[in-house]
């Protein structure tokens, strides 16, 4: 028969939610000293926190959780204005994720620390940096926040690595089995961050082409990454 034309599988990139509760949260080594201090609430040393780490190193997690006990309301730093801070300090309570160099307004992260402390509110920044890395231009901005303590996420170690790499396939439903975790925890780098991308790609492209999600695919996908 001719001009048959045959189905192609088409790859729809759809949102997978990723579960950010207490319960998923997988602790090691590597995030002890997050998780002590997001349970030790609201016996913190200071009433302003610093949490420091590498993308996916679980700072976000960590944050969602805080922000659910504690009912804090949830800013980007550079979302942050000075007319925004006393409705954001509403709660007593606030995450101000990714802070970083050149992307916040000083004056409005002053303004935030000094009515947080007039206030006697809880504010948790989370950045890939510790403060004082920054290039601050506000002199007494840099000398706030160089005063905040840091507490440090560290890279993933073997074992929580490799649950990673379990959770991602579990938060987009997707069956593997220890071949394909094996392979994906010797052959990528150690972050949180390329497990996730991994895992991304094996599910579009499992899908795209109409296969399983096994070590075969694996390697194709990753020998020349």
């Amino acid at each position: 028969m001719a001009g048959r034309v045959h189905p192609r599988q088409l790859a729809f990139s759809l949102p997978h939610a990723e579960s950010l509760s207490r319960d998923n949260f997988l602790e090691g080594p590597a995030n002890a000293a997050g998780l002590a201090l997001i349970d030790g609430w609201p016996e913190w040393p200071n009433r302003i926190m610093w949490l420091a780490g590498p993308e996916g190193s679980g700072k976000s997690h960590l944050a969602a959780i805080w922000a659910e006990e504690a009912g804090a309301r949830s800013t980007t730093a550079n979302a942050l204005s000075a007319a925004g801070v006393p409705a954001a300090l509403a709660t007593g309570a606030l995450v101000v994720e990714d802070l970083k160099a050149g992307d916040f307004d000083e004056r409005a992260l002053f303004h935030l620390m000094n009515l947080a402390r007039e206030d006697g509110a809880y504010v948790l920044f989370t950045g890939r940096d510790a403060p004082a890395s920054l290039e601050i231009d506000l002199r007494d901005l840099r000398s706030r926040l160089r005063a905040v303590p840091v507490v440090t996420l560290l890279p993933p170690d073997d074992q929580l690595f490799r649950g990673l790499i379990v959770k991602f396939c579990a938060d987009r439903q997707l069956t593997v089995d220890e071949s394909v975790v094996g392979y994906l925890a010797t052959r990528l780098e150690r972050s949180s961050a390329a497990a996730r991308q991994a895992v991304e790609l094996l599910d579009s492209e499992a899908l795209r082409l109409g296969r399983p999600v096994t070590r075969a695919l694996a390697v194709e996908l990753l020998r020349d990454a």
